[in-house]
């Protein structure tokens, strides 16, 4: 199916990046299926608490490196324990709901973790600092996410036998994590950077893993867009407003990679409204012309989505800036 379409994603579609306010799986998956049928994606909930979080619920998928909470963190435990079984049991739910709401869907379906590197910063070791500080824990870390992610994947599939899974890493911390700017537990210091090698060697080695195409999502305004290209991503996720340089992302597009455009603000502005369809088709085409490809491409190659995750928006803002991304999606591919 790929293949055919030159991009893992029916042309024309929207979606949304992970996170949605409140604490109802059952409802917002609902929500989701019905306003972003061409692509819906799992939705993650951190309201319900610790195990619905990005970082506890991708712990929870990794293989024989069980985790725990300490002070409020997630750390590497000695041994399976209620923080994981948590974690792991709050999934499970969502992924029955899901297939209970979708086990007949046919088209292509979204779920989504937190990449390797993020994963390192903001997990905790057992005898204290960061995972990040050890390249050896590093590696152990993204070997075992790699195998869960494998797994996560397969489940899916399992469960909505005749859907097409895209996975989506959240890095938003790969930019701080290459540039040497994760403060220690100090805050005196910061952990040291890891070179861009290396960084495409571990990220690749999840990408290849897992089986399905894979979209990197990066919340911040010096997204590594060759780093990603290169360690076989199909698709960056990115914020529209946060792009500095237009040259870097005009190459990643045209060599191939496809962009996840975040076109909608995940908070309401000060006025408190939704951004129209309108306004957010327009802010997509208006940065493809920039970048100088032809038209006839954008609704192929591009997703609309929001900014970034709507966990602390309103669920009715959250519903609005879902639809708003969709409608502006059907804007672009009908011209």
């Amino acid at each position: 199916m790929t293949e055919e379409r030159g991009w893992p994603w029916p042309a024309g579609a929207a979606t949304g990046i992970g996170s949605l306010p409140g604490t109802d799986i059952a409802e917002t998956q609902r929500i989701v299926l019905g306003e972003l049928p061409a692509l819906p994606h799992l939705p993650e909930l951190p309201a319900r608490g610790p195990g619905a979080d990005l970082v506890g619920r991708t712990a929870g998928l990794l293989v024989e490196l069980p985790v725990e909470l300490y002070a409020a963190r997630w750390r590497v435990a000695n041994r399976p324990g209620r923080d994981l079984r948590r974690a792991r049991d709050l999934l499970e739910r969502d992924l029955d709901q899901l297939t209970e709401q979708a086990e007949e869907y046919a088209g292509d379906i979204k779920v989504q973790a937190a990449g390797p590197f993020t994963l390192a910063a903001s997990l905790d070791r057992g005898i204290g600092g960061r995972m990040l500080r050890d390249p050896g824990a590093v590696r152990d870390l993204t070997e075992s996410l790699a195998e869960g992610l494998r797994g996560h994947v397969a489940d899916v599939r399992r469960r909505l036998p005749r859907a097409t899974v895209l996975l989506q890493l959240d890095e938003p911390s790969l930019p701080a994590v290459l540039a040497g700017r994760v403060p220690t537990e100090s805050g005196l210091s910061a952990y040291r950077p890891v070179e861009a090698a290396t960084a495409i060697d571990l990220l690749g080695a999840v990408v290849s893993a897992v089986g399905a195409p894979v979209v990197v999502h990066c919340c911040a305004p010096d997204v590594p867009l060759e780093l990603i290209r290169s360690a076989g991503a199909a698709a960056v996720a990115l914020d529209l407003d946060l792009v500095e340089k237009l040259d870097p992302l005009g190459e990643a597009i045209d060599a191939g990679l496809g962009l996840l455009a975040g076109a909608a603000p995940a908070l309401p502005p000060p006025a408190g409204r939704a951004p129209t369809s309108a306004q957010v088709a327009d802010k997509v085409r208006q940065l493809w012309d920039r970048l100088g490809f032809p038209r006839t491409r954008l609704a192929r190659q591009v997703v609309v989505t929001p900014a970034c995750g709507l966990a602390g928006a309103s669920p009715e803002h959250a519903r609005q800036v879902l639809a708003a991304c969709r409608d502006a999606a059907r804007r672009l591919y009908e011209e």
